[in-house]
């Protein structure tokens, strides 16, 4: 099934889903438990052919930058190219001792007297941040900057503001002001670290090549460490989290209130989600409403998507075309395994915002590391992959952070 035939079956899922929805509102209702299930069970199968898609999307935007590789004349010459690649390979198989003097040189960057670390070809840095971006979406939301020399970025505040202007005579030039105050936030990209086992036989037998076998775990390892400090990291020698309060980040006066019983959100005396985050949705200002996203877990969308607004319109809107996404509110959303996922009282439950004032800082160059010896008697190869970086929110009008508010006893 190729990508177009996965997209229409995925606008089907939600047409079909949508028609649960409408059959219910249209009977005045809620769903049933069995429409409910029906319609929890086409949600799932939609979600699940979403990464389906994803990961279609990626392998042929990876032929088609192959085809582009093999037609450059170029290829061949400098550390992105297929010298420095088969470098790799033969580093990861054998270790340094395997390596030619030619290939030892396409690696090496600086010397260290004691051996065994390489730097890795910019390619395999590509394709693992590449990776990364398709496994984090905040990710390709966020404005990603990378230092090469620099060990810092700062980033300019408004920390006090000007009064407003005045209404005066054609020379005048109102009152003085003084109450301008500019700060700066730093950015410094913090040590990440993970280490891959892989056994000597697969190095040897795999079909995909060992440095696709290290890039694939280390995307993976390396994501899951960045995704959770972009959520939920407190800025100690990590990021700062989007759903951590913080004067240098998001405060709680950024904070909006959505009705819940401590397990889900709900429409209620006393209190309806629906309306809640119509609340959250203008609390934003409306120059960020053209960028922003909702954040949510899996968990939490689940609920979001059973919400009637006071009319009885449900906020959740498939989107039915192929390049048109879901929507909330008629904003689009996007999902983190990482983000809270609890609706008790007082939890983070989601989030509206311009992501691209969430920013990622990181460093350059990524190093190998190959253990030789200390797996040696469980016939393993150990490889350790090392990167720096940092982020955090810039500007805390940006975005609006969810917590749940237990108004059912």
């Amino acid at each position: 099934m190729n990508i177009q035939e996965l997209r229409r079956k995925r606008a089907k899922l939600g047409a079909d889903a949508s028609a649960i929805m409408r059959a219910a509102q249209d009977a005045s209702r809620a769903m049933t438990p069995e429409e409910e299930t029906r319609f929890d069970k086409l949600m799932d199968e939609r979600d699940q052919l979403d990464r389906t898609i994803e990961r279609a999307e990626r392998l042929a935007e990876d032929e088609r930058q192959r085809a582009e590789d093999a037609e450059d004349d170029d290829r061949g010459r400098g550390r992105g190219g297929e010298e420095a690649m088969g470098a790799l390979r033969a580093y990861l198989l054998g270790g340094r001792a395997n390596l030619t003097a030619e290939q030892a040189r396409a690696l090496n960057a600086g010397n260290d007297p004691e051996g065994g670390f390489l730097v890795a070809p910019q390619q395999f840095v590509e394709e693992l941040l590449k990776g990364i971006d398709d496994m984090l979406p905040l990710r390709g939301l966020a404005t990603v900057q990378q230092l090469t020399q620099a060990e810092s970025l700062g980033v300019p505040t408004l920390d006090a503001d000007l009064g407003d202007a005045e209404w005066t005579s054609e020379i005048g030039t109102g009152s003085q002001d003084d109450g301008l105050r500019v700060g700066k936030r730093e950015l410094r990209p913090h040590p990440i670290a993970k280490r891959v086992k892989i056994s000597r036989k697969l190095l040897r037998a795999s079909r995909m090549g060992p440095e696709t076998l290290v890039r694939q775990r280390m995307e993976y390892k390396f994501g899951v460490t960045q995704e959770k400090a972009f959520m939920t990291g407190d800025g100690n020698e990590k990021p700062l989290g989007l759903f951590t309060a913080n004067a240098d980040g998001i405060p709680v006066s950024r904070d909006v209130n959505v009705s819940s019983d401590g397990t889900g959100l709900v429409n209620a005396a006393g209190g309806n989600a629906a309306d809640d985050l119509i609340t959250a949705k203008y609390t934003l200002k409306g120059q960020y409403h053209r960028n922003a996203r909702w954040l949510f877990h899996r968990m939490v969308l689940a609920s979001v998507r059973k919400l009637k607004d006071g009319d009885g319109n449900y906020v959740w809107r498939p989107g039915l075309a192929s390049d048109q996404p879901d929507t909330i509110l008629d904003l689009p959303f996007i999902l983190s395994e990482y983000a809270p996922s609890t609706m008790g009282d007082n939890d983070y439950i989601g989030m509206l915002g311009d992501f691209s004032f969430y920013w990622i800082v990181e460093a350059l160059q990524f190093e190998v590391q190959r253990l030789v010896e200390l797996y040696a008697e469980s016939n393993q190869v150990g490889f350790i992959g090392r990167a720096e970086a940092d982020g955090m929110p810039v500007l805390a009008e940006a975005f609006i952070r969810l917590q749940s508010n237990d108004v059912v006893a």
